[in-house]
């Protein structure tokens, strides 16, 4: 009688470089997402005072909206950004083209509440304004940082 074992063998090797990269870049990003977040807070928050001194009425349903709360809503579209982007890193086949593509589109809709809110013409223009420079600030940095 003839018995039969089978063998398996089990790589131990490692591949240690991968993990070290991508939480390098995740610590990159979130640094990054940070840091363009506050300029793009402080650029939003001037073009609102800069509005207000122009006698824009920055206001939605007759409410005025307060400075820090540019400054505020910018800092969390930007964290918001920064975990987007620290997940296509890890999840996305193209990184780069999928954080440029979904960030563009969110911009886009993030600008329809602006248009169809209860405000005057010069409020809606300054509110779609800082939508736009805050992604013109914070995607390019956030995006330079992932694959392409």
């Amino acid at each position: 009688m003839s018995t039969t074992f089978a063998t398996s063998t089990i790589n131990t090797n490692t591949n240690t470089t991968e993990a070290p990269a991508r939480t390098t870049r995740a610590r990159a990003l979130w640094v990054a997402g940070l840091v363009s977040g506050a300029a793009a807070a402080v650029a939003t928050t001037v073009i609102a005072a800069v509005a207000r001194a122009a006698d824009v009425p920055l206001a939605i349903d007759g409410e005025q909206i307060p400075l820090l709360g540019f400054a505020q809503l910018t800092m969390m579209g930007a964290v918001i950004g920064a975990v987007m982007a620290v997940s296509f890193n890890k999840w996305a086949r193209r990184p780069r083209h999928t954080f440029v593509v979904s960030t563009v589109v969110l911009t886009v809709v993030s600008l329809v509440p602006d248009v169809i809110a209860e405000a005057t013409t010069g409020s809606k223009l300054v509110l779609m304004l800082t939508h736009v420079v805050a992604a013109g600030i914070v995607v390019p940095a956030l995006a330079k940082r992932l694959p392409a």
